[in-house]
């Protein structure tokens, strides 16, 4: 794959108090021939995320926006799962009203953090989002004993497909520091809010790795891709990949071909968190830059 990068699109807007950084983990919904809503998370000066959009019309991707001034989906009850954070990672129209799953962040004492996976629900698109529950609909489990995060839920027949982020290990070294290991798995539900998860690692991790995350699933000319970041080896910063496959079951790794850009640019140290999507017949990805989106998002084009 080769890309053309058109550059940074939305940024936070620090006059207001809940983005006074990042606009990660960006998907697209489209609500018209030119206009897609875009959906991400930002963050305070205390490091807690909400959730909010902006529109992006793709005949103009660079002109003044119509974005969210308030967070749709705004910090869980204190001592709740999502009392940290509340970041979007994928919507679904179902029983007339949109679901929005959420990664829940909270804070943790042997480990830095912990996060589940969360629901909330919305008559439209532009919220607010009330939760389903102020518990995780999917926590700990014999198959997830740690955590759980990122979900990306799609409708396939007649039940619901969850591909998530799901961590195999914490490790403390010498001098204490605490390094997390994880990777995507999968989960099913009949209803989109009581899920099974599967046992089988998707994507395993290859050598030196220690992170995969953000799963995206995105069914592309007979093949279905599953999107995702990763980082470890040379580099500790995020960089991008997808595997491919034909059954939703057996995949295979394939290089993006994205690469950081030029020092001091926004996306000079990282590019991650990537989603595909189509206009008008040609394809398109939303990514993230620097320190995982705190410069914002940008935009990049398929070239042929």
């Amino acid at each position: 794959m080769k890309w053309e990068k058109l550059g940074l699109i939305f940024a936070p807007d620090r006059a207001l108090l809940w983005q006074h950084s990042h606009v990660q983990n960006p998907f697209p919904e489209q609500l018209s021939e030119h206009v897609f809503r875009i959906f991400f998370a930002s963050r305070d000066k205390d490091n807690t995320s909400r959730s909010g959009y902006f529109d992006l019309d793709m005949r103009e991707p660079f002109a003044a926006k119509n974005y969210t001034k308030e967070p749709i989906l705004d910090l869980g009850d204190l001592g709740a799962f999502d009392d940290c954070g509340a970041m979007p990672h994928s919507i679904l129209k179902m029983n007339g009203e949109y679901m929005l799953y959420y990664t829940g962040w909270s804070k943790a004492v042997a480990t830095p953090f912990t996060f589940y996976i969360g629901a909330a629900r919305a008559v439209t698109m532009d919220g607010p989002f009330t939760r389903v529950s102020k518990a995780p609909i999917l926590g700990r489990n014999y198959f997830d004993p740690f955590l759980t995060a990122a979900p990306y839920v799609v409708k396939v027949d007649n039940y619901f497909l969850m591909y998530y982020v799901t961590c195999i290990k914490w490790e403390k070294d010498s001098e204490g520091n605490i390094k997390h290991y994880y990777t995507i798995t999968s989960a099913t539900s009949a209803d989109g809010i009581n899920w099974s998860p599967n046992p089988r690692i998707l994507v395993p991790l290859e050598e030196d790795e220690y992170a995969i995350a953000r799963p995206v699933l995105f069914a592309d000319k007979g093949r279905y891709e599953l999107w995702f970041s990763f980082r470890g080896g040379k580099t500790n910063s995020y960089n991008i990949a997808l595997a491919v496959s034909t059954d939703l079951v057996n995949w295979k790794r394939e290089s993006v071909g994205m690469e950081v850009s030029a020092p001091g640019t926004w996306d000079s140290e990282m590019v991650c968190y990537a989603h595909p999507f189509y206009y008008q017949g040609e394809k398109y990805i939303l990514y993230n830059g620097n320190a995982y989106g705190a410069t914002g998002v940008g935009l990049a084009k398929m070239i042929p």
